[in-house]
């Protein structure tokens, strides 16, 4: 499956993951407590919910990373709600989540039990640590200083090739119109099914 440009390809997994995750662990440690329960852009979850989420996903991407079966079971762990650590614990993992990635043999081969192609695999992981970073943002009040446009570029080709997949299994809304001429970043997140105008958190 050729998701990606010749310049994208010059780009590791674990490296675009880095990028992502300079992004993402600052937001997250700039959530407070009262903020928890807030809303996010991601109607069936919110703050504390969507931040337990994503500390499944850049620990279950490790895994994959190793080739190992992953385990998205019905419940997710509450990593916030085990203790006060919780936003370094997401530094942590997001670090091993990068590491695993950038690890020799990671991007090759298939992954997964649906035995997909590894890489697509990790640029799975590279779009929700992204999307999810401005979800959160938004929900909390923080700025967010837009992904790396590498990365971008790089999700622009995950969301085309996985859009119509990821809106029949409800992991995408449905598109949201971006403005004429809008940067890249912001096509993203309306391709995503998110509004990068009109959506305002109470965070």
């Amino acid at each position: 499956m050729d998701i990606q440009t010749d310049t994208q390809m010059a780009y590791g997994i674990g490296e675009l993951l880095g990028r992502a995750r300079e992004r993402a662990v600052p937001v997250v440690r700039g959530i407070g407590d009262g903020a928890l329960g807030a809303a996010t852009p991601c109607a069936e979850y919110d703050v504390k919910a969507l931040v337990n989420h994503v500390f499944q996903v850049v620990e279950q991407f490790q895994r994959l990373a190793a080739k190992e079966a992953s385990d998205f079971g019905a419940a997710t762990p509450d990593r916030v709600g085990a203790g006060p650590d919780w936003r370094e614990g997401f530094a942590v993992e997001a670090d091993r989540l990068v590491a695993a990635w950038s690890a020799p043999g990671a991007e090759e081969g298939t992954t997964g039990a649906m035995d997909m192609p590894a890489r697509l695999v990790g640029a799975m992981a590279l779009l929700d640590l992204t999307v999810h970073a401005w979800d959160l943002a938004r929900a909390t009040g923080q700025g967010y200083p837009g992904a790396d446009e590498v990365v971008v570029e790089v999700l622009l080709g995950v969301v085309a090739e996985l859009a119509p997949t990821a809106r029949r299994m409800g992991v995408f809304g449905e598109p949201v119109a971006a403005r004429e001429g809008a940067p890249a970043f912001e096509r993203l997140l309306a391709a995503t099914g998110r509004d990068p105008y009109g959506w305002k958190g109470n965070g």
